[in-house]
C-alpha cells in the first residue's frame, strides 16, 4: 500500500494547487465583462447555515415584471465567483441567476457532506429566497452547474417540483458507479476530491471517515459506502426526477477520470423527461472550463439555449435535434444519435483465444494516464497514454490483438470483455485496456476500466464481464485494436495478494471475447 500512499500525496498536492489557481483566475476574470449590477448576498440555507450568494440581473430589472430564475450551485472547492462570467450573459438575456457557494466550502458555512440532504434542501432554500426577494418567476425555475453544481442540480430537481429545467455539466448521476467501479477504488479521483476540500473547505467527520475508509480497502465497510453513496446519486431518485417532469440537459467528457461516461449514459437510458445528453473530449469539467472566462463555449451556448427552450419557451429548435449530441475524439465535427442505444449500432468481436497466465503486483506499462492530466493532452493535443505493445512484458501482461484493419473502424460506445479467469488467490483486480496500435506496435489508448474479485475459491474458475469506459474513437486503416490486461495502474487501488497469479482461458462452451461498438457505416 505505499506506493498507493505516494500516489495520494503527489494527486492531492497536484489537485489543490490546480484547483486554488484556477478559483484564484476564475475570481478576477468576471470584473471586466460586468454590464448588470451584481449584488453578494447571505442566504440562509438549511439548518440555519450561511450560504454566501451573488445575485445577478437583468438591466432596468425594477419589480414591474417576473423573470426566469436560474440558480447555479458552485463546483468542489470552487469560490462563490465561479459562475459570474455566464450569470452576466444569461442576465443579459432576461435571467434572474443566483450563484451560491455550497456548505462547507469557502465563506459559507457548514461542513461538506457531498451532496447529502442538507445540500439538497440548500437548493430549495436558494429558491424560497430568490422568491421573496428578487423578481423571480416561480413558474419558471432552472437550476444547472458544474461537478459538484451538476450533481446536486439533479438531486435538487428529483426533490423539488418547482424546478422545470437542469443543466447537469460534467456531473454524476451515480456517485459510486464513478469512484468505486468495478468494486475498485479509483485512488486519483478519490485524492483530487479529497485534497482540495480539505485545503477550500471543512469536511463533515462522516466525510472523513468514508475517504479514510475507501483508502484502506476495508471490506468490511463496502456496504455502507455503497448505502452512502445511493443517497447522493440522482440515479436512486430517477422515478421521483420523471415523476416532477424537469427538462434534463447533461453534458460529459470522454475522459473524465472522476466521473466516467458510462454511469451517465446509463441514467440518461431511465430519464422519460425531456432530456440530451451531449460527450466531447476532455477530463472532468474541461469542456466547460473556457465557458467560465467568457470565451465561445459549445457546452454553455447550449446550455442557455436548454433553458431558453424550457424556461421562455423559446423555439429554437433544440428540441428537434437528435438528443444525444457525440464529438469524436478523433475529428472535430459532431455526430447525432436518437438515443444511446443507436450509438454503437453494430458490433465487432476479437476473439480471446488460447490460456494465458500473468503474474500480479507489476506495472506491465500499460496504464490509463495520470488524473485531468492525460484527458486534457488528449483533448487538446490528441495525445492520449501509449504503450509500446510489442514490449510489454507477457509475464506481467495478457495481449491479444485484432486483424490488420483494411478500412477504419468508428468505435462509438462502451466495449465490453467477456472471459474466463481462474486465481491463484480470492481476491485481485484485473485493469483492461483497448489499444489502437499503429503499423510500428505503438499503441494509442482507446479505453480502459478496472475489475475487483473478492471471496474467490482459488484454482476454482468464474465468468468475468467487464464494461470499458465509453469513448468516441477513430481507428484508422491499416492499424489494429489491441486488448491488454494487467493488474496495476496508479488510478487504481489493486488487491493482488502477494504472488498471485490469473489466469485468462477460453472455454469451447464459452469463448472469451472483447466485443467493439462501431458506428454503424
Amino acid at each position: 500500500m505505499g506506493h498507493h500512499r505516494r500516489a495520494l500525496r503527489t494527486t492531492a498536492v497536484g489537485a489543490v494547487s490546480a484547483s486554488l489557481i484556477a478559483g484564484g483566475v476564475l475570481g478576477l476574470a468576471p470584473a471586466a465583462e460586468a454590464t448588470n449590477a451584481v449584488r453578494f448576498v447571505d442566504i440562509t440555507g438549511d439548518g440555519g447555515t450561511v450560504l454566501k450568494a451573488n445575485v445577478t440581473m437583468p438591466a432596468g430589472a425594477d419589480g414591474t415584471r417576473r423573470y426566469p430564475l436560474i440558480v447555479l450551485p458552485t463546483s468542489w472547492g470552487f469560490p462563490q465567483a465561479e459562475y459570474l462570467v455566464q450569470a452576466q450573459r444569461l442576465a443579459d438575456s432576461g435571467y434572474i441567476v443566483v450563484g451560491y457557494n455550497v456548505r462547507g466550502f469557502w465563506q459559507s458555512g457548514g461542513q461538506v457532506e457531498v451532496a447529502g440532504p442538507q445540500d439538497t434542501a440548500d437548493a430549495s432554500k436558494v429558491i424560497d429566497w430568490a422568491l421573496a426577494n428578487t423578481p423571480a418567476d416561480a413558474a419558471h425555475i432552472g437550476m444547472g452547474g458544474v461537478s459538484y453544481g451538476a450533481g446536486i442540480s439533479l438531486l435538487a430537481a428529483a426533490h423539488d417540483k418547482r424546478i422545470k429545467a437542469v443543466a447537469s455539466l460534467s456531473g454524476w448521476a451515480d456517485l459510486i458507479g464513478s469512484i468505486y467501479s468495478g468494486r475498485t477504488e479509483h485512488v486519483q479521483a478519490a485524492a483530487l476530491l479529497d485534497g482540495v476540500s480539505v485545503v477550500t473547505g471543512r469536511q463533515d467527520p462522516e466525510v472523513r471517515q468514508v475517504f479514510d475508509d475507501f483508502y484502506a480497502s476495508d471490506l468490511a465497510k463496502e456496504q455502507d459506502l455503497i448505502d452512502w453513496g445511493k443517497k447522493r446519486s440522482a440515479a436512486t431518485y430517477v422515478d421521483q426526477l420523471n415523476e416532477n417532469g424537469a427538462a434534463v440537459l447533461m453534458a460529459n467528457a470522454w475522459g473524465d477520470t472522476v466521473f466516467p461516461v458510462n454511469q451517465y449514459a446509463d441514467f440518461y437510458e431511465k430519464l422519460t423527461v425531456p432530456k440530451r445528453m451531449e460527450l466531447r473530449p476532455g477530463d472532468h469539467a474541461t469542456a466547460e472550463l473556457t465557458g467560465l472566462f467568457g470565451l465561445p463555449n459549445d457546452v454553455w451556448t447550449d446550455t442557455e439555449r436548454w433553458f431558453d427552450h424550457y424556461l421562455k419557451g423559446t423555439d429554437n429548435g433544440i428540441d428537434r435535434e437528435e438528443p444525444v449530441q457525440l464529438k469524436p475524439r478523433s475529428t472535430g465535427g459532431y455526430e447525432g444519435y436518437a438515443d444511446w442505444k443507436s450509438v454503437g449500432a453494430t458490433r465487432s468481436r476479437i476473439a480471446l483465444g488460447g490460456t494465458t497466465t500473468i503474474h500480479t503486483n507489476v506495472d506491465s506499462g500499460a496504464d490509463g494516464g495520470i488524473v485531468f492530466l492525460s484527458s486534457i493532452l488528449d483533448q487538446v493535443a490528441r495525445m492520449p497514454p501509449v504503450a509500446a505493445i510489442p514490449l510489454l512484458p507477457r509475464r506481467w501482461a495478457a495481449v491479444w490483438q485484432s486483424e490488420k484493419y483494411a478500412t477504419g473502424r468508428q468505435v462509438r460506445g462502451t466495449a465490453k470483455l467477456h472471459t474466463t479467469l481462474t486465481p491463484t488467490k480470492e481476491s485481485g483486480t484485473l485493469v483492461a485496456y483497448l489499444y489502437d496500435v499503429g503499423p510500428l506496435g505503438l499503441g494509442k489508448l482507446v479505453s480502459n476500466a478496472p475489475y475487483t474479485f473478492h471471496g474467490r475459491t482459488p484454482g476454482e474458475p468464474f465468468g468475468v464481464d467487464l464494461e470499458l469506459f465509453s469513448t468516441a474513437y477513430d481507428v484508422p486503416a491499416g492499424h489494429r485494436l489491441a486488448l491488454v490486461v494487467d493488474t496495476v495502474d496508479p488510478l487504481y487501488i489493486e488487491h493482488n495478494p502477494s504472488g498471485a497469479q490469473l489466469t485468462f482461458s477460453s472455454p469451447v462452451d464459452d469463448p472469451s471475447y472483447v466485443s467493439i461498438p462501431l458506428r454503424e457505416q
